[in-house]
């Protein structure tokens, strides 16, 4: 696939504050941003995603004489801002969470340290890409959850929003649990397991369900799994593939299965159990299919569907529900003779405000279970002992505290990108997947449910909430 050049993936008030850095003198300033996403009802955790994708933009960010002479076109920047453009790069420092790590509102995802005009440039296309895949991964995590333990096929890219939602969809639904696509472009270039069955068109276009059962079987003789509600499930769909299983049995065949795109799921699929049982086939797969989402599964697990595959396409890649996630990029510090000032941005609405400096945060795990109980968002260079007990307390309710005596912690950032080149390993997307897994299974039920889950601390260090608050209490005058 032919390489784009994304560097124009920007919005252009970027551009028109880079230039005006550029004339005032400050675009060597280092300055320090955050990506985060904040509180919503529907956002309870979110598996990050994106960054592998992010750090090739930065990598290959370039203004090659196309993009200069359009933007000279613009008649908007000088001579100067310009020929500073043709010679761009990145030289900043990036630091991020893995790929697959549990986050929450309020933590950096990810965080820049770079001159302000490089920093600048880069906020819109790494918001296009966190926010997106992080969306998508998290539904699908939601999804995968649901189901308890079976397979889920994601099916979405008919109904993206455009080849590259669904295509990048397509590796967050992996990241977030899925188990293959029906997206062969995403399987070539993620090595993803692709599948799929047939369509009702198939059956339709067959004199009748029965041959059309027939030649699928002739085709796929090992992998047969029969889309059995074209016409009328029970009385037809499923009689017919269970005489092509029986023939396919009789030539030395296994028979994989069948799918259910509409109609009464639960009732159906444990009709259909019966009648597959009842046949010889006890193993025989039953998938579903047809608008779920985490929230339909749920109620079919809860009603004792006999569904061991689910198919989910629409809801899932288009993060339903949910259309955005809502990240956004916010200056934290910028470096003044040769010391961080930290920054923050006010608001009447408390969710608002923002976490001054330069930032990461602390898991903090159970010693025993190694449950995660906690995140501590600290300022860098601060240290816990692990020896001594750990107190924390809600960044608003501050009366609400709680102290840890057996645990342990881990930092959560990492250096992906340091002085303008890569220093971070990316893992595998299987392995991604794997450790996405990891997370998940470190977290207990209650943050996890669907309905009305707990809510997972989320507080700031000591040292940072003393910042915060005598900024705020400063820039409004209370003394």
């Amino acid at each position: 696939m032919e390489k784009r050049n994304l560097t124009l993936l920007t919005d252009l008030y970027e551009l028109t504050m880079m230039n005006g850095y550029f004339n005032e003198g400050y675009k060597d300033q280092i300055a320090v941003f955050d990506i985060f996403f904040r509180q919503h009802d529907l956002i309870t955790y979110s598996l990050a995603a994106g960054l592998e994708q992010a750090i090739d933009y930065v990598e290959n960010l370039r203004f090659g004489k196309e993009e200069i002479e359009y933007l000279k076109g613009l008649n908007l920047f000088s001579e100067e801002f310009l020929k500073y453009l043709s010679d761009f790069k990145f030289t900043g420092d990036i630091y991020a969470v893995p790929e697959g790590t549990m986050v929450f509102p309020g933590e950096p995802i990810l965080t820049v340290k770079a001159p302000v005009i490089q920093a600048q440039l880069i906020e819109t296309a790494l918001l296009n890409i966190i926010n997106h895949q992080t969306l998508i991964a998290s539904k699908a995590a939601k999804i995968c959850y649901a189901a308890k333990g079976d397979s889920v096929m994601e099916f979405g890219l008919r109904r993206a929003q455009g080849p590259d939602a669904g295509i990048y969809g397509t590796r967050a639904s992996i990241i977030g649990g899925c188990g293959s696509t029906s997206n062969v472009l995403a399987g070539q270039m993620f090595d993803i397991k692709v599948a799929g069955t047939h369509a009702h068109s198939w059956v339709m276009n067959f004199p009748s369900e029965l041959e059309a059962f027939r030649a699928y079987a002739r085709l796929y003789p090992d992998a047969t799994l029969l889309l059995c509600d074209t016409y009328d499930t029970l009385r037809s769909g499923i009689p017919n593939a269970i005489k092509v299983f029986d023939e396919l049995k009789a030539a030395g065949h296994k028979p994989l299965g069948i799918r259910l795109d509409s109609g009464d799921l639960a009732y159906l699929s444990k009709k259909a159990k019966e009648m597959l049982v009842k046949a010889g086939y006890p193993d025989a797969v039953i998938c579903a299919s047809g608008d779920l989402d985490e929230y339909s599964i749920t109620s079919l697990k809860n009603q004792g569907a006999a569904i061991s595959l689910w198919g989910v396409g629409t809801k899932m890649i288009t993060g339903d529900r949910l259309p955005a996630l809502g990240g956004v990029y916010k200056l934290a510090a910028v470096e003044e003779n040769g010391k961080l000032i930290p920054k923050i941005k006010l608001s009447d609405n408390a969710v608002k405000i923002t976490n001054p400096g330069f930032k990461n945060i602390y898991r903090i795990y159970d010693g025993q279970t190694g449950k995660a109980e906690a995140d501590l968002i600290h300022l860098r260079g601060e240290k816990i002992d692990t020896d001594k007990p750990l107190t924390i307390f809600h960044p608003v309710d501050t009366w609400k505290k709680i102290t840890f005596e057996n645990y342990k912690i881990r930092e959560l950032s990492v250096p992906v990108i340091l002085g303008g080149k890569t220093v971070y390993k990316f893992p595998t997307l299987k392995e991604v997947a794997k450790y996405a897994k990891s997370e998940m299974d470190s977290f207990w039920d209650e943050y996890l449910r669907i309905d009305n889950p707990h809510i997972f601390k989320v507080d700031l260090s000591k040292e940072l909430y003393d910042l915060k608050t005598g900024m705020i209490n400063e820039i409004r005058g209370k003394k």
